[in-house]
């Protein structure tokens, strides 16, 4: 059986530890472009989060005013049928004096 044995004069010894230290990089760098990932997403749901919150104030402030609204309109309804019934009735009352 042969052994080999490196000496600090073998190429070999030198590519293998450059192949690893690339390697390392090559992990760090991944590893830096998923934190960086991270963090992006993590401020992206932060930014969600409080477009959600603003939207749903919106939303409240909005149903409030349609219900302000929606109100209105039952009030003039209201009125519209009180006028209506006065006019019918002052025209009934011209008509049973025309005939008279």
């Amino acid at each position: 059986m042969m052994v080999f044995m490196r000496t600090l004069f073998d190429d070999n010894q030198y590519r293998e530890q450059s192949t690893e230290i690339k390697k390392e990089v090559t992990s760090l760098d991944k590893l830096k472009n998923l934190e960086e990932k991270i963090a992006t997403a993590i401020e992206r749901v932060k930014t969600l989060k409080e477009d959600k919150v603003l939207l749903e104030r919106r939303i409240k402030e909005l149903e409030v005013l349609l219900n302000e609204k929606n109100l209105e309109v039952e009030q003039i309804k209201s009125e519209k049928n009180t006028i209506k019934n006065q006019i019918e009735g002052l025209l009934n009352e011209l008509d049973t004096l025309e005939v008279e």
